[in-house]
């Protein structure tokens, strides 16, 4: 008998009965691509499927018959009931997964005392549970002499609640060889009857889609020779006594293995640049399965498409999901029937974290999305968490598959008004802030910050106990708070834009990160503009200016602290006018123009005492002691160093004061004192651990590197300057003298 046989008497027998393929593939659960391929030849006919079809059509086991057996008898003697061999075709093309493999192999197979009898295999919807499971099934279901059987549960089907248990333990009793006038009508009969007939038999049970563990608790065999491989898109925690096996997008590798194995070799390995644009594409698919085959499929089918067109295609987010689906086959669906089981608070909860900007998200934001308290937020992550509609990560944080994403914001355009979404957004916004304004304070708390008219408070504010707290708050945060600020400049929050990257630059001194900082200060300034505000934009084109010397980048600094100094002169405000000459200062000396900068530097230290702007003096003090060192006014320099420290000791300014050593040791230096620069350099390496500051620790350990360079001990000064590079690899020459001495020393050697 051939597989065109059997599908040509099944379409006979089904046509007689008066059912659609629609109708059939709904009575006994098989899905109607799966069935059409039966019934034309092109999937092979299996035990299951005909006992199930002699079932429904009544045909006294007219097809079961057609059916022969495929594998030899294994193992011991049989009991009442024909080997069983209800397996789904093998996947085509499977590919990677070999851990999953190896582990739910081992799991299934162990026979150790307390060993589960149950493995779920969980993930998100497309990423191939059922693929893995019944690819694993097919490899050790020799090892169950009474045979395998498989039940797709339809937990995530449209137009109806799923099979229920009481529906599932009919099915599988006639599977067993029950009639159907013997099998009881209630439910926890069947089920009694179901176990009691499993007993002293070896079988493999595989359940699909299991949507809950109350649809399957009842299914589960009491015997422990019988094993069971439960697929779902949720965690089915409930089931503590299961083997619990998380399922994640392929990796890149088995992602293009399985792109290059549907679309076909001959195809997708020709053209030159093949594989990064292979690497392009499922990128783009996530790397989940679904949408690789997808992809791959609508490739192979398209002849006239190119690798080229198909990463095209797919490289445009607002079409991205409308591209994945072939015809039978579609990620939205897949997607859509998680979305549409869930509860209403999470449906919508879901659909407002796709509006956050950021990479990931923290409990606190989530409860600012969805204006709620935080316990309450909590537990809606955990749900979706479990449903595997987002991720977790360390340290309790959250975030979408990427295509997850795209589909969750287009849930929210679709299910959530205007104005609900900005009110959400805005409340984000306000966490935000209110989050930057509370770190700054801890971090730099003499800086002068501006009033900012706040919103309302949200009902989970964050707050932080002391520096450190703040600083791994705002570590954490940093990206997201970048992202709130495109995204004000972008929805006309022009104060907001500039309040948020003002609040950001002290992080970002501290910590170096100077392509945001440029990036925000940058949207600060246009949003400034925008608003008329000219404060705003001379405090912003400052900042700016800091961000570019810091980098080394002199004539750009300057130029906007011309624009500054303008803009101050205009609004005739001192402090403002004073910084941008203060700041104007330490770019003549940067520039090498040493004169100039002990000119303006002694101007603005002036002004600053006046004022009694104590920190802002000391920091003026500190420029202006480099800048007499590089005129040989040692003496002078040491002094005005020295008073800052004082300054920033009495404080507390730990990062003040460790830059203050640096330049002490570098004053010392240039005069010859070598004892005193290693001395002072030594206390900006101590004082430097505690402020957290590798760059300026790097900083030191040039100079030491330095010192003993200058000593003829250079074993030692490379071991230091090895330090420094590990550290901090990249040390500006034109701003920091450590670096261009150690520059000098290597060239001449």
């Amino acid at each position: 008998m051939t597989d065109a046989s059997f599908g040509a008497e099944l379409r006979r027998l089904r046509g007689a009965a008066g059912l659609s393929l629609t109708d059939l593939a709904n009575k006994v659960h098989y899905s109607k691509g799966y069935l059409s391929k039966v019934e034309t030849g092109l999937a092979q006919a299996n035990g299951t499927l005909a006992a199930l079809c002699d079932g429904v059509l009544d045909t006294e086991g007219t097809l079961v018959a057609m059916v022969p057996s495929r594998r030899k008898p294994r193992g011991r003697p049989r009991g009442p009931v024909a080997r069983l061999t209800g397996l789904p075709p093998d996947a085509a093309h499977f590919t990677g997964r070999t851990g999953r493999l190896a582990e739910l192999r081992a799991a299934l197979l162990d026979e150790g005392p307390g060993v589960p009898t149950v493995c779920v295999v969980a993930g998100m919807a497309g990423v191939g549970k059922t693929a893995l499971a019944v690819h694993v099934a097919h490899q050790i279901e020799d090892h169950f002499p009474d045979g395998s059987l498989f039940l797709d549960l339809r937990g995530y089907t449209p137009g109806g609640p799923g099979v229920s248990s009481a529906e599932a333990l009919d099915r599988l009793l006639r599977l067993l060889g029950i009639p159907g006038e013997q099998i009881p009508a209630d439910t926890d009969d069947r089920a009694a009857y179901y176990r009691g007939r499993l007993r002293t038999m070896r079988l493999l049970l595989v359940l699909d889609n299991a949507s809950s563990a109350q649809q399957i608790r009842q299914l589960l065999p009491g015997e422990r020779s019988c094993r069971v491989i439960v697929t779902s898109r949720g965690r089915l925690p409930a089931l503590d006594d299961a083997r619990h096996i998380s399922l994640d997008a392929l990796t890149e590798d088995e992602a293009t293995t399985l792109f290059t194995a549907v679309a076909g070799t001959e195809r997708s390995c020709a053209p030159p640049r093949a594989e990064p644009m292979i690497g392009n594409i499922v990128a783009h698919c996530g790397r989940l399965p679904l949408a690789v085959r997808i992809a791959a499929a609508r490739y192979r089918g398209n002849p006239g498409w190119s690798l080229a067109d198909l990463d095209a295609r797919l490289a445009d987010a607002t079409a991205l999901l409308r591209e994945l689906d072939d015809g039978e086959r579609s990620v939205v669906a897949a997607f859509q029937l998680s979305y549409r089981d869930l509860p209403a608070d999470q449906r919508r909860l879901l659909a407002l974290l796709a509006l956050h900007p950021g990479p990931d998200i923290d409990t606190y934001s989530a409860a600012a999305l969805g204006d709620l308290e935080l316990v309450a937020a909590s537990g809606l992550l955990d749900r979706l968490q479990e449903a595997y509609l987002l991720g977790q990560q360390a340290g309790g944080r959250y975030e979408f598959h990427d295509l997850l994403r795209i589909f969750a914001r287009a849930m929210a355009e679709q299910d959530l008004p205007a104005p609900q979404r900005r009110a959400a957004l805005d409340r984000l916004v306000e966490y935000g802030l209110r989050g930057a304004e509370s770190a700054d304070i801890l971090l730099t708390p003499h800086r002068f910050r501006p009033p900012i008219d706040h919103g309302q408070p949200p009902r989970a504010p964050r707050t932080f106990t002391d520096a450190t707290a703040a600083m791994n708050w705002i570590q954490a945060e940093w990206r997201t708070l970048v992202a709130l600020c495109a995204a004000c400049a972008d929805n006309g929050e022009y104060a907001r834009c500039w309040q948020l990257a003002f609040l950001l630059r002290g992080y970002f001194f501290l910590a170096k990160l100077w392509d945001p900082w440029i990036e925000t200060h940058q949207l600060a300034l246009r949003a400034a503009r925008a608003a008329g505000d000219l404060w705003a934009q001379g405090v912003t084109l400052n900042n700016l200016g800091v961000a570019h010397i810091d980098r080394g980048e002199i004539d750009t600094a300057c130029a906007y602290y011309q624009q500054a100094l303008a803009i101050f002169d205009e609004l005739d405000d001192e402090p403002g006018r004073v910084n941008a000459l203060a700041n104007l200062g330490w770019a003549h000396h940067y520039r090498a123009e040493h004169d100039l900068a002990r000119h303006d530097l002694r101007a603005a230290l002036a002004a600053y005492r006046r004022a009694g702007n104590d920190r802002n003096a000391a920091i003026t003090l500190r420029g202006l002691s480099l800048a007499e060192t590089e005129l040989g006014e040692y003496t002078d320099a040491e002094d005005n160093i020295t008073e800052a420290l004082r300054v920033f000791d009495r404080l507390g300014l730990d990062l003040d004061a460790v830059m203050a050593y640096n330049c002490l040791g570098w004053t010392h230096f240039r005069a010859g004192r070598h004892s005193e620069a290693a001395k002072a350099y030594r206390q900006a390496v101590t004082r430097g651990e505690r402020a957290g500051s590798q760059y300026e620790i790097a900083r030191a350990e040039t100079g030491l590197g330095n010192v003993a360079a200058a000593q003829d001990r250079r074993a030692e000064a490379e071991r230091y300057w090895e330090r420094a590079l590990q550290r901090y690899p990249d040390l500006n020459a034109t701003v920091m003298g450590e670096a261009r001495t150690h520059h000098t020393i290597a060239a001449k050697a």
